[in-house]
């Protein structure tokens, strides 16, 4: 016959059910079950006023730990969540110990943990990594004003039906927001936002902005009447490849945090959605910590630039080695006794022309080359833009000396 196999919990049963019978003393079951008497006493008390559930093992943890997180502090770290929903553990860190720094704060992990158990935070699904183009497309900025972002939010209808198109501008240094206005996304509007932006903040060395209107066009190098304004001003112009958001990625994910913050849900009109814009603005320059700037505001790094807007904007200059000729109102010049047509965005402007090693001639508007003068076909060879697919265009190596034709 084999032996029985008895586990705790039956041998825990069997003693409680002999000392309720009453038969034996708690000294002669106590030492029949190998147990002292305070151990016996204990589960007989526990089975009576819990039951069967009584005699089942508890855990042994205290019930608080003596490095757990202050009742105060937790507090102030879930009501800081409440206010700022879309600020992660680190951006509550750095925050709270830059208005608090008397007291101690537990790490980003902690907060973390304290977040998912109030169910303040949820995990995120990681969206798959594409590797990036080989090298990047512009210089890496070094300081404030070097580089502004310019670019329009997608637009939204306000609780009230209109639409809304939020022009936005920042540093690409520092993240300073300078620009988060409701423009109609046409020329003259933007125009005049941009111009008062210049008379208050001073003017950057280079605008960096995607393909569309009224920042570019399809004509020769992208001009508009926007961005001839700019280039007098002595603003460099800067676009991203078409289909390649992720070269202006800073300023993309700022459109992220504005719209998770400012328009999910929209606002019931116009006026309100941009106060909530106005608002938001000084929260993410003033208050709100960036990673990417050692945890502090963008506002600790941004100041106005010393360039100011020009009261009169400059024409383009070209040396010696180029001919200079003024574009018609038909957006033509005259060149080798042939008319070709340049671009109606240029009428009134002078390009210059220049001869290349290779017996082309290049035409070019301020430091922009527009195309190759065919002679036989009559007309503007554009340059395009590198795109998938497409031999990348290449400009001129060298310029011969020039005489006009």
């Amino acid at each position: 016959m084999p032996w029985r196999e008895t586990c705790q919990m039956d041998q825990r049963v069997a003693f409680v059910s002999e000392a309720l019978l009453g038969k034996s003393t708690m000294t002669e079951l106590c030492a029949h079950y190998e147990i002292s008497r305070k151990t016996g006493y204990k589960w007989l008390s526990r089975y009576r006023s819990e039951g069967a559930a009584g005699l089942e093992d508890r855990s042994r943890a205290p019930k608080r730990h003596g490095r757990a997180m202050a009742l105060e502090v937790a507090e102030a770290i879930l009501q800081l969540r409440r206010e700022r929903p879309s600020w992660g553990p680190r951006k509550l860190r750095a925050y709270l110990e830059a208005h608090a720094p008397d007291r101690a704060w537990p790490s980003a992990s902690s907060m973390g943990d304290l977040l998912r158990a109030h169910g303040l935070s949820a995990s995120r699904r990681r969206s798959a990594r594409r590797p990036g183009p080989l090298s990047a497309p512009f210089a890496e900025v070094s300081a404030a004003n070097t580089v502004w972002s310019v670019d329009f939010k997608g637009w939204f209808r306000t609780g009230d039906g209109v639409r809304c198109d939020p022009l936005t501008v920042s540093d690409a240094y520092s993240r300073y927001v300078l620009l988060c206005e409701i423009v109609e996304p046409k020329s003259d509007p933007v125009e005049r936002a941009m111009r008062a932006l210049f008379e208050r903040c001073g003017v950057p060395q280079v605008l960096r902005m995607d393909n569309g209107p009224p920042f570019a066009s399809g004509g020769p190098g992208g001009l508009t009447a926007l961005s001839l304004s700019w280039l007098k001003a002595g603003i460099g112009l800067e676009r991203i490849a078409p289909g390649h958001p992720e070269q202006n990625g800073r300023h993309e994910r700022f459109h992220l945090t504005l719209k998770q913050e400012t328009s999910c849900p929209p606002a019931a009109s116009r006026a309100e959605q941009q106060r909530r814009f106005d608002r938001f603005c000084h929260s993410y320059n003033s208050e709100r910590p960036h990673e990417a700037l050692g945890q502090k505001p963008p506002a600790a790094f941004w100041q106005p630039s010393p360039r100011r807007y020009p009261r009169h904007l400059l024409e383009p200059w070209y040396d010696a080695d180029f001919a200079v000729r003024k574009v018609r109102s038909s957006g033509e010049i005259k060149w080798a006794g042939r008319s070709f047509f340049i671009s109606e965005t240029l009428a009134g402007e002078q390009v210059g022309i220049g001869e290349t090693i290779d017996g082309e001639w290049l035409v070019r508007y301020a430091k922009i080359d527009l195309g190759i003068l065919d002679l036989k076909r009559k007309r503007l060879i554009r340059f395009f833009p590198p795109r998938s697919g497409r031999k990348e265009a290449t400009g001129p190596q060298k310029l011969l000396p020039i005489y006009p034709v």
